[in-house]
């Protein structure tokens, strides 16, 4: 198939660029570097069926000159909390204004399929885990809304214009080329970067809060299989299976840890009831959490240059957070 991916240059968009290609497809690579780096593209500019557009998904004009690709991956987006509370109005250009368009542009060149980037964090802070799809939407911060609002627009596209649309509902994805730059974020980036500096882990609150980890190989699995699957209009949770805690994390990494106050908003466990995928899809998780924390240590190196937190810096990042989401 001749795929369009959006954000190709980050994290997720990288690795599935590159599975899209060992599977013989053929890829647009569509980003504007915002955040994602040429280097995660290396690897797949030596490919024949590469073709890279460096464009913002939100400006009209350049989703407008796009060519016409049969499977659509819509990844690109903001992402990360605390900017999303400094900075909505950046947050709802991107993540709804920019998947309006690009569903715009998959409806108006008739693509075959389209794949959404939806988020976990739809659910606020969920009672019921495992928790299902038909769980209340209840989002706590602009990234979690705008993300809802991106999903709504696409079933609703699936819908009235008979898009043939899937959204997939990620948890917590960590794996190499996640980004080692910017805000304060993700707890892999600011627990790899404290590991190499020597320096004890900023475990949030008694750490004993579990996340459901998936390591982003079986992501980007996960994105095949909902193209190459013969449905529409569906929301599927995407999860490891399991839920760990972030003290199991420091235990696999191997440090000190020191303790910072639990934050607001956040819940306690996030763990996604999987079996709508893993039965209406060709996929299941293949990576365990030991194998995947065991690859991130192998690559640690690429987290040298990635900001060093320590926990008056943290204080200071998520002073709004604390300030907004009480």
């Amino acid at each position: 198939m001749k795929c369009l991916v959006t954000g190709a240059a980050g994290f997720i968009g990288s690795h599935l660029t590159d599975l899209l290609l060992a599977e013989g497809h053929k890829v647009i690579a569509v980003d504007d570097l915002s955040t994602g780096r040429p280097a995660n593209l290396e690897g797949a500019r030596r490919h024949r069926g590469f073709t890279w557009i460096e464009a913002d998904i939100a400006d009209p004009r350049a989703i407008a000159d796009l060519p016409a690709a049969d499977w659509v991956f819509h990844i690109a987006g903001r992402a990360d909390l605390v900017p999303s509370i400094e900075k909505p109005d950046d947050y709802f250009r991107v993540n709804v204004n920019g998947t309006f368009l690009v569903l715009e542009y998959a409806r108006k060149t008739a693509a075959s399929r389209f794949i959404y980037t939806a988020s976990s964090t739809c659910y606020g802070i969920a009672i019921q885990v495992p928790t299902p799809e038909e769980y209340p939407c209840l989002p706590r911060h602009p990234y979690g809304l705008t993300k809802y609002l991106g999903e709504q627009l696409v079933m609703h596209w699936a819908q009235v214009y008979k898009l043939p649309a899937v959204s997939l509902r990620l948890f917590n994805v960590y794996g190499p080329r996640s980004r080692t730059t910017g805000t304060y974020g993700a707890v892999f980036g600011v627990f790899l970067r404290q590991k190499l500096a020597g320096v004890p882990f900023t475990v949030v609150g008694d750490g004993n809060q579990t996340r459901d980890f998936t390591y982003v190989s079986d992501i980007a699995r996960a994105f095949l299989a909902a193209a190459a699957a013969d449905m529409s209009g569906e929301i599927f949770n995407v999860g490891s299976g399991a839920t760990y805690s972030v003290n199991r994390l420091v235990e696999l990494l191997g440090g000190e840890r020191i303790f910072i106050p639990k934050r607001p908003g956040e819940p306690d466990c996030t763990f996604a009831d999987i079996r709508k995928i893993t039965s209406g899809l060709t996929w299941k998780p293949q990576v365990t959490f030991e194998e995947g924390v065991a690859r991130m240590l192998a690559v640690i190196d690429d987290w040298r240059e990635a900001p060093l937190w320590d926990k008056e810096k943290i204080t200071e990042a998520t002073k709004d957070w604390f300030k907004y989401l009480q």
